[in-house]
């Protein structure tokens, strides 16, 4: 079993916008993104501890500027808090080994899939490709990546 945690070290890794959003639960701007475009059939998991978070197969076009996922690849790695900021009651999503903000979840996702969308902050991912989960130790989730 990996041991999924924040450190020391991988946060001193965090550029100034990974940092603001995972550690500070800030939000990147609407659009600019790394992986909002995404295609490439993957995982996206938690850029400060690795855990596995979404697949690309759970990926979907919302047009809301964020990469928006239906469901977790693994439930047990995301945590959802009550969030009260900014005026409005919404779903924060974290990781819950690494304890960084991922984004939120809402109910306005696609009915036929479950109804979820989580949006989430691409400064808080980090890809791994198909043909690299192996080698990176996520093998066990290839069934849950189209090929």
């Amino acid at each position: 079993m990996a041991d999924y945690r924040k450190t020391d070290a991988a946060i001193a890794r965090l550029s100034p916008e990974q940092y603001r959003v995972t550690q500070k639960s800030g939000t990147e701007r609407p659009g600019t993104g790394e992986y909002l475009h995404t295609t490439d059939a993957g995982i996206y998991v938690d850029i400060v501890s690795g855990e596995p978070l979404f697949a690309s197969a759970d990926e979907y076009e919302s047009h809301c500027g964020w990469p928006s996922f239906t469901k977790p690849i693994e439930p047990a790695n995301v945590a959802e808090l009550r969030d009260v900021t900014l005026g409005m009651v919404r779903t924060e999503v974290r990781s819950a080994n690494g304890d960084s903000h991922l984004g939120h979840v809402f109910n306005d996702g696609p009915r036929d899939r479950g109804g979820l969308r989580y949006c989430i902050n691409s400064a808080s991912l980090r890809f791994v490709p198909r043909a690299a989960m192996e080698a990176e130790g996520y093998g066990a989730y290839l069934d849950q990546v189209e090929g």
